[in-house]
């Protein structure tokens, strides 16, 4: 899928065009991710120097503060778009939505799944990679290195030092993390 980017009149906002019907419902605006479930808004808005995400019929514009630069924040949005749509989502609003799109997993695997998608996902997609939640088995996460971290040399020391570790931090039954 091809993204197009826009300038607004506003230089701390920017137009992400999908090219297809984003939203059925009227436009949106989402300031805090706390304040939704859906997970490609709360992802835009974990992109550091992101203060709202504004969801239109056909388009989603991302406000940034001041001291961010859109080199560093635009790659990453389009990146979340790209991958939200990948996993064969048709809108990101939907009149008929469910908020929790999770309801086949367990409340472990949600809450991995949201540490995944809130805290790593956006480190990694800054290093061009990304991360996907394979599954939870007997204290047990398996996930898949996508991307410039599949195969990287330091991937390793990524899924020890770093997801494993923020993982136990928040989910004490989590022993250890392997790359599928």
């Amino acid at each position: 899928m091809f993204i197009q980017t826009q300038k607004t009149p506003n230089p701390n906002s920017l137009k992400f065009l999908p090219g297809r019907k984003v939203s059925n419902i009227d436009s949106v605006e989402f300031t805090n991710p706390n304040s939704t479930d859906n997970i490609l808004v709360k992802n835009i808005l974990s992109v550091d120097g992101v203060e709202s995400v504004f969801i239109g019929l056909d388009f989603i514009s991302v406000n940034k503060n001041l001291n961010s630069d859109w080199e560093d924040i635009k790659h990453l949005v389009i990146s979340l778009i790209n991958d939200f749509y990948d996993l064969g989502n048709e809108l990101i609003i939907d009149k008929n939505f469910k908020e929790n799109s999770r309801e086949s997993y367990r409340d472990i695997e949600k809450q991995i799944i949201n540490i995944l998608e809130t805290k790593v996902k956006p480190a990694v997609a800054n290093d061009g990679g990304d991360i996907k939640f394979i599954n939870y088995k007997d204290g047990v996460v398996k996930v898949k290195l996508q991307g410039s971290c599949s195969g990287c040399p330091s991937s390793t020391i990524t899924l020890k030092r770093g997801v494993q570790n923020l993982l136990q931090h928040y989910i004490r039954d989590i022993k250890r993390v392997e790359a599928d």
